[in-house]
């Protein structure tokens, strides 16, 4: 199977859609998706058509099962180094699109696979999900990222619970300790994502781009940095065109047209 086709890529709309496509594995993380996933992802650091991502694993059975357990047993300990940093750093670059980025669990998200979720901004789950952040069982711990990420999602205590058991969470539990944002039918699942994108989508790009600036940033710092870092984003916003186009949009009571300018 070549790099291209184990991620599927389509364009609906103004959302990348991002399809993992090893359903006969569980869609599991080789060093081959990893590297499709970053050059499909690169566009986005610096062009406005796309305005939201949305990541979905095809099949019915799995979003992401975590890593390929298979090759990891072929790496010696400085490719499965390699491994690591590399999928931690694709988590980062995930994470600081300026871009929303929706992650539609359509399955079992284990590992690696929960870990795309964790690094995505809106997670919603199929009824059929199972997360978790299994990698203890494995004598080992997350490593792209789950153990920072899970506890600013989830709390501190709640995070240890499942990290240090290594226990799953089907979509309920997911949903009632704010794993994921909305559970719904397999059918519906995409049409969700999209329903959530496409109200992304009708807002100011440079606005939500310094949005979720705000919050990524500020939530690491005191609430008075914070405050900050919000007064800077917000001034980027007063002399785009789009804040003067919602304005007369809203006067001429009409549906705004924002360009990103």
């Amino acid at each position: 199977m070549t790099r291209e086709s184990i991620l599927l890529t389509e364009k609906k709309d103004q959302t990348l859609i991002l399809t993992f496509n090893r359903p006969n594995v569980m869609n599991c993380i080789n060093f081959d998706l990893l590297k499709a996933i970053k050059k499909a992802l690169e566009p986005l650091q610096t062009g406005r058509e796309i305005r939201t991502v949305i990541f979905t694993g095809a099949g019915e059975k799995a979003f992401c099962a975590g890593a390929d357990l298979k090759e990891r047993a072929t790496l010696n300990p400085e490719q499965v180094a390699e491994f690591i940093f590399t999928i931690r750093t694709l988590l980062t670059s995930i994470q600081k699109l300026p871009v929303p980025v929706i992650s539609a669990v359509n399955g079992i998200a284990l590992g690696g696979g929960t870990e795309i979720a964790l690094a995505s901004d809106i997670r919603i789950a199929s009824e059929t999900a199972a997360m978790g952040l299994t990698e203890t069982r494995l004598a080992i711990i997350p490593g792209g990222g789950g153990t920072q990420r899970l506890p600013r999602i989830i709390g501190v205590a709640k995070a240890k619970e499942l990290i240090f058991t290594g226990r799953r969470v089907d979509a309920q539990e997911a949903l009632d300790i704010g794993l994921v944002n909305a559970v719904t039918s397999p059918d519906t699942l995409m049409d969700k994502a999209f329903e959530m994108a496409d109200m992304m989508a009708q807002t100011g790009p440079i606005a939500l781009e310094m949005a979720k600036y705000a919050i990524d940033t500020g939530i690491e710092t005191d609430l008075a940095t914070g405050l900050a870092i919000e007064s800077n984003a917000y001034r980027v916003t007063i002399p785009t065109q789009d804040r003067i186009e919602g304005l007369t949009a809203f006067k001429e009571k009409r549906k705004p047209v924002y360009k990103g300018k």
